[in-house]
């Protein structure tokens, strides 16, 4: 029989477009995360992010945790969720006081996050994080510890996601009619780059790009922090749809075809390598066909050309260039394609490398690659405990506020002449 869940105990809940998958885990002595228990179930009810069938997902949001349950042998309570929908925004509010001089206290401190509170300014989306990221020291960027250090300027950048509201709503709605409760929901490129982007790699630049089911995200990541996001409305399950389309099969067929014998680049040998395929009627009277491996990757490259023409759009208007846009790490079930670095690193003309979850004991084999980046950084999130400004009382004050990607270009700036 399952115990209740003790102190320190980590819940973590992707809910994406072709899967639900939990995770349990605990901090161990050593600050390290283990791993308890893992569940998954196919996702019927989510469409590109968004919840299309309420019932549907809450159905797999409780058997996918409950199986995670049996795994660990213990019943949980509240969870952290992902939030991958379309919508996602990111941007940098930046504000600054007059020190005179003085050495900076932690009530400065206190008093410049209580302003940078005030500084956010959804323009009518819901805020999921407001984080202090960096501070500045008279107008110098990059100081992670202000404290007791003398300046006559103290600054902060406040790094601030923020969404469309009903989804996010919709999405907390279907937890909590799995009669669980939600720590709090999280954008799933915040969680992912926790999960597969080292330390380094945040600090000089890099970009994310999440290849999930139905969206593909891309986040751009410099001076430690996410400073730019874009989404786009497509992702792996569109190969697999036109694998279905293109040879009339069913879609778990295609996705079969995509994983066993699909590939990014083509070979001479695949000419003459066949593959049956099976028909889509089930009544027993269609005929299955045979195709070439090279008519499936075809069909396949077809769509990467389209989708990684679309991230290579996503980098450009994000300023993803020169010498901070260089390194490309790729994630999610689309990154299981194989092949697929090498092929976008000849496509986007840049350094590539496919990201997988680190850091964790004890987690399963089967839960190790980067289908599962965003549930292992959803825990890595949970454990860090991070500052979010939302939990502070409003006190009025007047800051500065850059807005747009005006402020994102400039703290890119700032990055690449600190870092």
């Amino acid at each position: 029989m399952a115990k209740v869940a003790p102190e320190g105990l980590i819940t973590a809940l992707d809910i994406g477009s072709s899967k639900v998958s939990a995770m349990i885990a605990q901090k161990g002595d050593g600050g390290e995360l283990i791993v308890l228990g893992t569940g998954q179930r196919e996702s019927r009810g989510v469409k590109r992010g968004y919840i299309a069938d309420a019932d549907a997902t809450e159905a797999a949001v409780r058997e996918a945790v409950e199986q995670a349950e049996r795994i660990a042998g213990v019943n949980i309570q509240n969870v952290w969720v992902s939030f991958s929908a379309g919508g996602l925004v990111s941007d940098v509010a930046s504000i600054e006081f007059e020190l005179g001089g003085h050495r900076v206290e932690q009530s400065d401190i206190d008093a410049l996050l209580h302003a940078g509170r005030e500084s956010i300014d959804p323009a009518g989306r819901m805020v999921l994080h407001a984080q202090p990221a960096l501070y500045t020291l008279d107008g110098l960027t990059g100081v992670k510890k202000p404290l007791g250090l003398h300046a006559d300027r103290l600054g902060v950048h406040i790094h601030v996601v923020a969404a469309d509201g009903s989804p996010v709503r919709n999405l907390g709605l279907c937890v909590a009619n799995a009669h669980l409760e939600v720590k709090s929901i999280i954008a799933a490129p915040v969680a992912t780059g926790m999960a597969c982007l080292s330390d380094e790699e945040r600090e000089l630049g890099v970009a994310l790009v999440e290849m999930g089911a139905g969206i593909t995200n891309v986040s751009l990541f410099a001076g430690g922090m996410l400073v730019g996001l874009t989404s786009i409305p497509y992702g792996a399950q569109d190969i697999t749809d036109d694998i279905a389309s293109a040879f009339g099969t069913s879609r778990a067929q295609a996705e079969r075809l995509k994983c066993f014998y699909g590939s990014a680049n083509a070979s001479p040998r695949d000419n003459h390598d066949m593959i049956e395929v099976a028909p889509i009627s089930e009544d027993g009277q269609a005929e299955g066909s045979r195709i070439t491996r090279a008519q499936l990757i075809a069909v396949i490259r077809q769509r990467l050309d389209h989708l990684i023409g679309e991230v290579q759009k996503a980098l450009t208007d994000l300023k993803f260039s020169g010498p901070v846009g260089r390194q490309v790490v790729l994630t999610g079930g689309g990154a299981e394609l194989k092949g697929i670095a090498d092929y976008a690193q000849q496509a986007l003309g840049r350094s590539v490398r496919i990201g997988r979850p680190r850091g964790l004991t004890a987690l399963p084999e089967a839960h190790s690659g980067p289908a599962f980046a965003t549930l292992a950084g959803l825990a890595f999130y949970a454990a860090s405990d991070p500052v979010d400004l939302r939990s502070l009382s409003s006190k009025h004050q007047t800051v500065h506020r850059p807005k747009g990607l005006g402020a994102i270009r400039r703290l890119i700036a700032m990055a690449r002449a600190n870092y």
